[in-house]
């Protein structure tokens, strides 16, 4: 079983900005999931060099095109290696197997009668590198570059017959409906093709820098048809026409929303014209905004990945990008924002949960856990129902929900611990199997989940499992062995550095090791005086007062079903009324709790506890393992602040 899939090649005129790097992240999920799957995946990328953008910066820099190409292409592989993206090959189209690919192709077309020669005029984008239709400029600009004029241009070009394709394109999309995904995007390619379309210009007279028609020598083939024909040179078209063979049609192109036309009306209408398979999906997905502004080179908005990678790693803007934008829309980065999932997803949540477990393993048994029965059924079935899940997901490309979906188990893993506070059963020598299964099924949930964020966090997910006794390498981890609830196996915890310190904390970033600790590439850890035991966790009056607390009012309460532990209340907290959980069941009956005035966190996020939206948190003391809550005369009236 192969899986063959593209990103869109990068013009070099200047260094990929963060919405080029979503895609290539997103892209480089695909292909380590399917590798995880245990399907032979090959990923292409590469970079559009004969760009005319491209021409005119080596020009101003006073050097070569083919050198200042050869630098960008160092350039761009620096960062992909800095986020960690696992491409296969690497093209480019100076390259001369991409050049005998596209005189191929555009011979067959030519001699197929669908390339001929003719007069073009219309405005020109010079950055899109395409012309345009009067209907598509607003105000006279293109919609995708409004700071620059479009050119007027009229010249002897040689033509694709487009139009001729029209009906077989329709007849394609009604034949392959997931061929363009998401919705949006093929609603919109049929729109276009029901509207008619119109013959494309495939040359450019005049001009030396790009590849020469093989029947005109004299005119270089247009740089959008000249690049579409990568994704089949990548793989052997007119060099090797075994591996040709072996790998094409591609199963999936991952590109941005806005050249969709380019590759499910242009490219295909090429391929059929040289009688090659169509490849099997096209996916078109949005844009990452700054700031809730477009990202553009152009307009001046771009965002250095590789300046983001450096403030946390390139870990947690993977994760960031996935699971913060639904996969085919548009998402909006932000540096508070960014700041903030750091803290919530990993600081706090993920990696605070590896190092509680790691800790208590260590503390109550050595670090080596062994099974002795009675495992968390609860636990263990929420596992395989989470994997089911994710693997639909992911098969889906449903990227933002497969990340979700792994960490409701990180949730529920930390739910696991809450209710059977290994703490308290260390302190009863007769609960010391329990102790041991209890902390032993905590580190299993750790390591599936693990298993499952690997595609999208590889080097910190291989981390977490060595932490939690799995050690088998990155590349031979699979799903169908890995991705599973393992309930046997004696494990070795390894206790180490936190994985991801608060991003508030003020630390100097190094690898996480150094003392006999290998470490994930990209990993850090708070050194110096701030990161010992000693260190002074006391908060300043500035962060107490971001936490708001308010008087509430129980009006229902109800046990939460197969809990033995929550009960689900309804409260009036003054401006509205708001479902809480909580963990107070051994301390309260429901029917005690209706009618008292108790205080609460009142701007703590939502958070799901047995399928249940909780919002917010109730106040409690805990004496000798039992909750008393804070609570208030009757007088005090509901959504006061507490202060």
């Amino acid at each position: 079983m192969r899986f063959y899939l593209t990103t869109a090649i990068d013009y070099v005129n200047s260094r990929p900005h963060l919405g080029t790097a979503y895609e290539k992240i997103t892209a480089d999920v695909i292909a380590r999931y399917k590798r995880l799957a245990g399907v032979e995946t090959h990923l292409l990328m590469g970079n559009d060099e004969h760009s005319q953008n491209v021409y005119k910066k080596a020009v101003e820099a006073g050097i070569d095109p083919h050198t200042y190409c050869d630098r960008m292409e160092q350039e761009f592989r620096a960062v992909w290696k800095q986020l960690d993206i696992s491409f296969d090959d690497f093209i480019r189209t100076t390259q001369p197997r991409h050049r005998t690919a596209v005189q191929k192709l555009a011979q067959k077309a030519f001699d197929k009668g669908d390339i001929y020669e003719g007069f073009y005029e219309g405005w020109y984008c010079v950055s899109c590198e395409a012309f345009k239709q009067e209907r598509d400029l607003v105000e006279g600009k293109c919609p995708l570059h409004p700071t620059l004029t479009p050119e007027w241009i009229r010249e002897k070009n040689y033509f694709f017959r487009l139009s001729k394709y029209r009906d077989r394109l329709l007849a394609h999309f009604a034949d392959h409906p997931g061929f363009l995904e998401p919705d949006i995007r093929r609603n919109e390619i049929l729109k276009l093709l029901e509207a008619g379309l119109e013959d494309i210009s495939v040359s450019r007279a005049g001009q030396l820098w790009g590849i020469p028609l093989p029947f005109a020598p004299e005119n270089v083939i247009y740089v959008w048809f000249d690049a579409l024909i990568c994704y089949a040179a990548g793989v052997g078209y007119g060099t090797d026409e075994e591996l040709f063979r072996t790998w094409w049609p591609a199963d999936l192109h991952i590109i941005g929303k806005d050249i969709t036309r380019f590759h499910t009306v242009v490219w295909p209408a090429m391929l059929m014209s040289a009688d090659l398979p169509l490849p099997k999906q096209v996916f078109g997905h949005g844009w990452v905004n700054f700031g809730g502004q477009r990202m553009s080179k152009s307009l001046g908005t771009s965002l250095d990945p590789s300046d983001v990678a450096a403030k946390f790693g390139p870990d947690p803007l993977r994760l960031y990008l996935v699971k913060e934008i639904s996969y085919g829309g548009d998402g909006d980065f932000t540096w508070e924002r960014y700041e903030e999932r750091y803290n919530v997803d990993l600081a706090n949540n993920l990696g605070n949960l590896v190092s509680r477990v790691t800790a208590m393993a260590h503390q109550y048994r050595q670090g080596r856990l062994t099974p002795t029965g009675d495992t968390s059924t609860r636990l263990r079935d929420l596992s395989n129902e989470v994997a089911d899940a994710y693997r639909r997901a992911m098969d889906q490309l449903a990227l933002h929900e497969a990340a979700n979906v792994a960490f409701r188990l990180i949730d529920a893993t930390n739910l696991h611990l809450a209710e059977t506070a290994p703490w308290r059963l260390a302190k009863d020598p007769a609960q010391a199997d329990r102790l041991t299964q209890v902390l032993f099924d905590a580190a299993e949930a750790i390591r599936l989940a693990g298993v499952l964020l690997t595609p999208i966090m590889p080097a910190s997910c291989t981390e977490i499992r060595r932490r939690v006794g799995d050690t088998t390498a990155l590349q031979d981890v699979r799903l169908d062995r890995d991705g599973r609830w393992r309930p046997d196996g004696a494990r070795e915890l390894v206790k180490a550095a936190a994985l991801w310190p608060r991003s508030e904390e003020k630390v100097e970033e190094k690898p996480i090791g150094g003392a006999g600790e290998p470490a994930a590439p990209g990993a850090t850890q708070a050194v110096g005086a701030g990161a010992t035991a000693a260190e002074d966790t006391r908060i300043s009056i500035d962060e107490f007062m971001k936490v708001e607390l308010r008087v509430a009012k129980v009006l229902e309460a109800e046990a939460v079903p197969k809990s033995k532990k929550l009960v689900k209340m309804k409260v009036d907290v003054g401006t509205e009324q708001r479902t809480i959980v909580a963990g107070i069941a051994e301390a309260y009956q429901p029917e005690q709790l209706v009618g008292r005035t108790i205080a609460i966190v009142f701007n703590l996020k939502p958070a799901k506890l047995m399928g249940i939206e909780s919002n917010g948190m109730v106040l409690a003391a805990s004496v000798d393992g039992k909750p008393i809550l804070v609570s208030f005369d009757a007088s005090v009236p509901a959504g006061a602040r507490v202060r």
